[in-house]
């Protein structure tokens, strides 16, 4: 016999408390597909919204190997010493078989996966586009009602959809290395073109590499088109091991936020990802509508028989599903 519901508004109580273990309840409950889980997080959802947007959201990304989660154990240790509160939300790759998250980012965050004053959230993509899980932003909602005041969201790596990270955080922050030689060649510009801090991390293995890379980055980021906020984004060396450049790097992710918020940007931008996933939420519902629909379900094979054999065009082949979708 599955377990009982949690009462919405207890649980609401336990999050708003600090309650680590409700947080990653209602998160969990957020992230399921159950009809009955994804009622009780939308009522939790609803009571702490007015708790909600005191946070600032700073998203991670960067090339494979940069090391994100090292990164963040230290600045994020670094940061609960300062007195912050630190979530991370650590977006891990699906497994094909299982659907759970592969990557384990909590054993790469020593400090952070044990200290009472952070909570890391591995949370699996499960085929998301992107790699930023469905319900990443209601888990971020969340860590604000709970009293997470620095959010982080880490994202899979360098990927063709990492404007999804950017559409959720308000500060964007793009990790690279200094030893490739070629690695503006490997970044796509559409990152860079989001990027608001670019950090050479790894520094300690190479300081005349690092100083080069540093320049190149700064000369790349000068060709783009100013950033909608006004911010001009920023370059510089980092390492998690030695400590260089870590209080350096948070004070630009601090004044990038400052910058927006006194020019009106951040709640304008604010504004604007919530709507955007408003949209979103509405397509995802109507795709699960439609793929349950039981009309559809029993057209669907002599569709897909059609398409396949080539008799129709899979835009036929759809707008006829669709029609059978529409009808009452």
């Amino acid at each position: 016999m599955p377990p009982a519901l949690p009462n919405p508004s207890a649980l609401t109580e336990a999050v708003v408390s600090g309650d680590r273990a409700a947080l990653a309840r209602a998160i969990t409950l957020a992230e399921s597909t159950r009809v009955d889980h994804q009622a009780v997080a939308r009522e939790v959802l609803a009571e702490v919204l007015p708790r909600t947007g005191g946070a600032i959201r700073v998203g991670v990304t960067g090339v494979p190997g940069a090391g994100k989660s090292t990164l963040l154990d230290a600045l994020g240790g670094r940061l609960i010493d300062a007195g912050h509160r630190v979530a991370v939300l650590a977006v891990d790759p699906s497994s094909a078989r299982s659907g759970g998250s592969i990557l384990g980012d909590k054993t790469r965050m020593e400090r952070l996966a044990v200290d009472p004053g952070a909570f890391v959230r591995p949370s699996p993509t499960a085929g998301t586009l992107g790699g930023v899980a469905r319900r990443t932003r209601e888990a971020l909602l969340l860590c604000e009602a709970a009293g997470y005041d620095v959010v982080f969201v880490e994202t899979v790596g360098v990927g063709q959809s990492e404007t999804a990270v950017a559409a959720m955080t308000d500060v964007f922050l793009l990790l690279v290395l200094a030893q490739g030689g070629d690695e503006l060649q490997g970044i796509k510009r559409g990152i860079m073109e989001l990027a608001d801090v670019v950090a050479i991390h790894k520094s300690d293995l190479g300081a005349d590499a690092a100083r080069e890379a540093v320049r190149r980055y700064r000369s790349a980021l000068h060709l783009f088109p100013p950033a909608p906020s006004g911010w001009t984004p920023q370059v510089l060396a980092a390492s998690s091991r030695t400590g260089e450049g870590q209080d350096d790097l948070w004070a630009l992710v601090r004044e990038c936020f400052d910058h927006q918020k006194v020019s009106g940007y951040l709640e304008r931008n604010r504004a604007a990802q919530r709507e955007a996933h408003l949209d979103e939420t509405i397509r995802a519902a109507l795709v699960e509508r439609f793929a349950a629909s039981p009309a559809v379900q029993a057209a669907r094979t002599e569709v897909e028989a059609d398409v396949r054999a080539g008799r129709v065009t899979p835009e036929d082949g759809a707008a006829r599903l669709l029609a059978v979708f529409a009808q009452p």
